[in-house]
């Protein structure tokens, strides 16, 4: 096969329709044919311009300008069906693939969504309640490191510095966090204190004067 008949599969090769024997020969002659990798550049997208082509359509392209019937016999009539029924069929299987793994996803979300979206839940939950209205609660949760607490109050003292203490059972002591006190009396704010949550024997709130003013007790 000379340079000229090869440069004539240019067409077939990118279309996919060239045996091995003949795409070895091309793409060696394509390493050295400067207008055969220019043509081959613009023509990259006439594949799928052909994907969404009917294959009638296709066809009748074969068809010589007022011919009634295709052009014998080197019609490329059944190339053409055969090529379009491989890209259609290599499409579906992507779109069923692509489809199943969309609707695998979503299954997913959907199951895992409220597992992801609802809170940690705590080991243990205390509160307190004073005659003068104070609200105190605390929840507990395990770490590896120690306990994680999360405060929530309301109508506690509006001014100075606040500090919750963990007291352990042996009777030492460690200060889980501080803040100064708002204008509302309220506030929800997270400590944390190596102390284990089996070792904590209590949790206590303290004014600045470092006065307890609420004191929950775990058993």
């Amino acid at each position: 096969m000379n340079s000229a008949e090869t440069h004539h599969l240019l067409g077939a090769y990118l279309l996919g329709g060239l045996d091995a024997e003949d795409l070895q020969a091309f793409e060696t002659h394509l390493q050295e044919c400067g207008q055969c990798r220019k043509e081959l550049a613009g023509l990259e997208k006439v594949p799928m311009m052909l994907d969404a082509l009917p294959v009638p359509d296709a066809v009748a392209l074969t068809v010589a300008p007022g011919a009634a019937d295709p052009l014998p016999p080197s019609d490329p009539a059944p190339l053409l069906r055969k090529l379009a029924r491989r890209r259609r069929t290599l499409r579906r299987r992507w779109t069923a693939l692509a489809g199943a793994a969309a609707a695998a996803c979503l299954a997913l979300g959907l199951a895992a969504g409220p597992l992801l979206a609802r809170p940690p839940q705590p080991d243990a939950t205390y509160s307190v309640q004073s005659a003068g209205g104070l609200q105190f609660s605390i929840d507990l949760a395990r770490k590896t490191w120690g306990t994680e607490l999360a405060v929530n109050g309301s109508s506690l003292p509006q001014d100075g510095t606040l500090s919750l203490w963990v007291r352990d059972r042996a009777g030492g002591e460690d200060r889980a966090c501080a803040w100064t006190a708002t204008p509302s009396g309220r506030v929800r704010i997270t400590g944390a204190t190596p102390v284990q949550l089996g070792s904590i024997s209590s949790v206590e709130l303290r004014d600045g004067t470092q006065r307890a003013v609420a004191v929950v007790t775990v058993p």
